[in-house]
C-alpha cells in the first residue's frame, strides 16, 4: 500500500458518531444534576463558602502590637524569601528612638504571588501571616496591589488575637 492512498473508515470520516457520542455524555450528566442537585460538584460560591483545612493559606496579614503600631521591623527577610518577588518594602527610621526602623512602604502585589507562605516562614517578629481570608477578585490590576493599610485593615488583629497556621 502507497503511503498517500490510505483512507479512513467511514466510520471515522463521519463527524456525526463523535458528536453523538459527546452529546451523549453532556445530556447525561445534564440530567444527573437536575435529578439529584444534592450530588453536584459545583458550589454555589457567593452563599455557600467552602470549608477548607486549617492548614490552608489565603491572603497575607500584617500584625500589630498591642499597642496598635505595626509589628514589622522592615528586616527585608520576607522580601528576600519570595520565590515572586512580589514584595515590595521600603524602610524609614521611627520617630521613637526605641525602635530602630519599621517600613514606611509595604507592599504586595497579589497578582504575582504564588501564596507558597515563604514570607510568614521568614518573618523573625511573626510580623506577615497568611490569613484564613481567599477572596480576590477586583475589575483594575492596581486593585490587585495591597498596600501596609489594607494588609494590616484584612487582619485587623494582634498576634495573640490571629490563628496561627
Amino acid at each position: 500500500m502507497q503511503k498517500g492512498n490510505y483512507k479512513l473508515p467511514i466510520s471515522q470520516r463521519v463527524y456525526l458518531i463523535a458528536i453523538l457520542k459527546g452529546m451523549g455524555v453532556t445530556a447525561r450528566h445534564f440530567f444527573k444534576n437536575i435529578l439529584r442537585p444534592g450530588q453536584m460538584p459545583t458550589i454555589s460560591y457567593p452563599e455557600v463558602k467552602r470549608n477548607y483545612s486549617p492548614r490552608f493559606r489565603g491572603l497575607q496579614i500584617l500584625t500589630v502590637k498591642e499597642n496598635g503600631d505595626i509589628r514589622c521591623t522592615a528586616c527585608m527577610l520576607c522580601a528576600t524569601a519570595c520565590p515572586a518577588a512580589c514584595i515590595h518594602i521600603t524602610a524609614a527610621e521611627h520617630p521613637d528612638p526605641k525602635v530602630e526602623k519599621f517600613p514606611q512602604e509595604f507592599n504586595i502585589d497579589m497578582l504575582r504571588c504564588v501564596f507558597c507562605g515563604m514570607c510568614e516562614e521568614a518573618c523573625p517578629v511573626d510580623a506577615i501571616r497568611m490569613g484564613p481570608t481567599y477572596e480576590l477578585a477586583n475589575f483594575d490590576r492596581s486593585d490587585f496591589i495591597f498596600t501596609k493599610e489594607e494588609l494590616v485593615k484584612h487582619g485587623n488583629n494582634t498576634v495573640s488575637q490571629v490563628k496561627h497556621h
